[in-house]
């Protein structure tokens, strides 16, 4: 039998020489074959084809043995952290595996994500360890170098934090529970591959030290300038604010987030951010266009889509987060489109994000950071430190641009303990970040704290046939598939071939799979 490397990375993570692609996002790529190093380097064109296709492998991942769905970053990873938790609905059998906990070694959707991340991760490496010979060589200039360098270093981190976030005990937990492989070095030759099996899962400690060195790093080699779509500086600071947060580091959060506050801005209509990529609470995002997306059944707004407006409407909010009572009712984020565009789309299925919109061209892009999210980290982090008033204030920034003016902001009165700022902010930010995937991660974190107990219960799969269940207070929501944070599957095993192909040094398997 073939090992997992050489079968999965060798051949799906080598690098795809992307030719003629010169413009700054991904819109224009197209696969050419694979090419030696030495050429997919030899001028700036290549390489810059070369670096935009990391982008690529994390727009449109490695699913089933083909490159579809949305993995690694794309609709199929945001449903996962929406389908762990509780807060959007899983309406058909599509992501049901993935929604009531019943994934195992040998599922897809868990497996494809594994599989993506790494095919991404070891695209990134193949760009850091050819750019210096690219300088030398006169192919590209050492501005250049350091920006594309940045870049790749950047995009490592961010696939590396997703797999210890679903495949890893939480850090809050115990920072020396087994991590997952932080591979640093390219798997693109037949000598590379015992080495890289021998790349073993460390402590999650280590992991978030290797995080944080390369978001370090891309920091300081990130150009100030650029859009949403392509990696700057401000991408590798809100990533680490992210991984900070996960981290427990509260003065961290606070000072990536004291880097951020002149230069980015929460949007006064909470829409905004979803209507083009680019705005002042827009950090980084994956572009998607007509010429390159996920496909049908990997792109957001098909996936979590109204089926009444041609999506497939697969997922949609749960009646648990419409129904309760700290949303309020007159919040911006519950608008319903009608005359005019809202955040919810109404069915008679129930009710749909509105956030993502082009379910013909599939060109809404995949929201990865925005500044909303470094500002209720930093809201957090000020209260876990116990700076009340500063942690109100962030909070009330982002929650005040969504309501009417007649209702009052929270003052200390309302939130007189650290505790209960807490809770607000973590209710704020299932309501702020709803549909984007960002859930579980924040369940995985505060169950490893003791906060939570760990996924909690879900309006029952296939169950929500009307949008009655969200308008009819009467009514009651059935409910499941609530997970112990003590349970072994509240963690992702690794995926079965990984283990039983690594001839050399198998992977230590999760307890429990």
């Amino acid at each position: 039998m073939k090992n997992i490397i050489s079968n999965k990375i060798k051949t799906a993570f080598v690098a795809l020489a992307m030719l003629g692609a010169t413009s700054c996002d991904v819109t224009d790529l197209q696969p050419a074959n694979i090419i030696p190093d030495a050429e997919a380097f030899a001028d700036a064109n290549r390489v810059n084809a070369a670096v935009l296709g990391i982008y690529e492998a994390a727009q449109r991942g490695f699913y089933l043995g083909a490159v579809q769905r949305g993995y690694p970053f794309g609709a199929a990873s945001t449903q996962q952290g929406d389908m762990r938790g509780e807060d959007m609905y899983n309406d058909q059998l599509f992501y049901e595996v993935t929604y009531i906990n019943g994934n195992n070694p040998q599922t897809a959707n868990n497996n494809g994500q594994w599989i993506s991340l790494y095919r991404m991760i070891n695209r990134a490496n193949i760009v850091i360890e050819n750019l210096d010979q690219a300088v030398s060589n006169g192919a590209l200039t050492s501005e250049l170098r350091d920006r594309y360098r940045g870049e790749a270093l950047f995009l490592r981190a961010l696939a590396h934090h997703e797999l210890v976030v679903y495949f890893s005990r939480p850090y809050s937990d115990d920072p020396n529970s087994m991590g997952i492989p932080y591979r640093t070095f390219a798997i693109n030759d037949v000598s590379k591959v015992e080495p890289g099996e021998a790349v073993g899962r460390g402590t999650v400690q280590s992991v978030y030290d290797q995080l944080l060195a390369d978001l370090d790093e891309a920091e300081g080699l990130l150009p100030e300038a650029g859009n949403a779509f392509r990696a700057r500086k401000a991408a590798a600071i809100a990533l680490k604010a992210r991984v900070k947060l996960h981290k427990e580091d509260w003065a961290g959060v606070v000072a990536e987030y004291n880097k951020l506050s002149s230069s980015f801005a929460v949007t006064e209509n909470p829409l905004t951010p979803f209507r083009g990529g680019n705005s002042s609470d827009n950090i980084f995002s994956f572009e998607n266009t007509q010429a390159s997306n996920a496909g049908v059944n990997g792109a957001l707004p098909n996936m979590y889509g109204n089926p009444n407006k041609g999506a497939r409407g697969l997922v949609k909010i749960s009646p648990l987060i419409w129904r309760a009572d700290f949303w309020h009712p007159r919040d911006l984020r519950r608008s319903i489109e009608g005359e005019a565009d809202g955040m919810v789309s109404r069915g008679p299925l129930g009710m749909f994000t509105n956030k993502y919109i082009d379910n013909v061209t599939f060109s809404d892009p995949t929201t990865i950071i925005r500044f909303a999210e470094v500002v209720l980290a930093a809201a957090e982090a000020q209260a876990r430190l116990g700076n009340s008033a500063a942690a109100i204030t962030l909070l009330n920034s982002v929650r005040d641009r969504a309501l009417p003016d007649d209702v009052p902001s929270f003052t200390a009165a309302d939130l007189p303990n650290a505790d209960a700022i807490i809770d607000a902010i973590i209710k704020e930010t299932r309501i702020e970040f709803l549909a984007e995937g960002r859930r579980f991660p924040n369940i995985h974190r505060l169950s490893g704290e003791g906060r939570m107990a760990g996924i909690p219960l879900k309006a029952t799969s296939r169950s929500i046939t009307s949008v009655a269940f969200y308008e009819d207070l009467t009514r009651t929501v059935p409910t499941d598939h609530s997970l112990p944070y003590s349970e072994n599957t509240f963690i992702w095993p690794i995926p079965l071939e990984e283990i039983l192909t690594n001839n050399t040094s198998p992977l230590p398997q999760n307890p429990g799979y």
